[in-house]
């Protein structure tokens, strides 16, 4: 398996589409069901500023996207960055996470400056918290009944990284 790593085109829209097809990509996130692709073509053609949004790829497929969202025109968080992420559940456990989360977070430190990123997770996402540990993110803290999942307020964590604590993996 060879999983390349590329900033998304605003072309990619449909694969990102077909990401959040699948259950364990909107449920894992607060996307959704049932994506539109009209949606995700606008959001796609228009990046913010502050944002870089990356896909991995095996072959012609996408098979993940992660984000990274600066805080542009807000001095007192230029610091700080969110970082969002997406492994449909046919790709996960094949280093499609790792992959993304290493550019994120080489793009974060060596290019941006950031000195702190930041994101959620719900709480009973065991993979994603690894993963997140993995690069150094820590817990802050718990946001109770965060989000409707399935028809149910679930638990999430804030977790960041701050720079000059983490060191990346080898």
């Amino acid at each position: 398996m060879n999983i390349i790593v590329r900033r998304a085109e605003p072309s990619d829209y449909e694969g990102v589409w077909r990401i959040f097809t699948d259950e364990s990509a909107y449920s894992g996130t607060l996307q959704m069901p049932f994506p539109s692709q009209e949606t995700w073509r606008e959001r796609m053609s228009k990046v913010e500023d502050g944002n870089t949004m990356l896909v991995a790829c095996e072959g012609d497929t996408i098979v993940g996207n992660a984000g990274l969202h600066g805080f542009p025109g807000r001095a007192r968080r230029a610091h700080a960055a969110g970082i969002g992420m997406s492994v449909p559940s046919e790709w996960q456990g094949k280093g499609v996470g790792t992959a993304l989360m290493a550019a994120i977070v080489e793009l974060a430190d060596n290019w941006h400056g950031y000195a702190r990123l930041e994101l959620t997770v719900f709480t009973d996402n065991e993979a994603a918290l690894a993963l997140y540990r993995k690069f150094g993110f820590e817990v802050e803290g718990t946001l109770r009944a965060y989000a409707m999942r399935k028809g149910r307020l679930v638990d999430t964590y804030t977790m960041a990284r701050l720079r000059q604590r983490a060191q990346p993996p080898a």
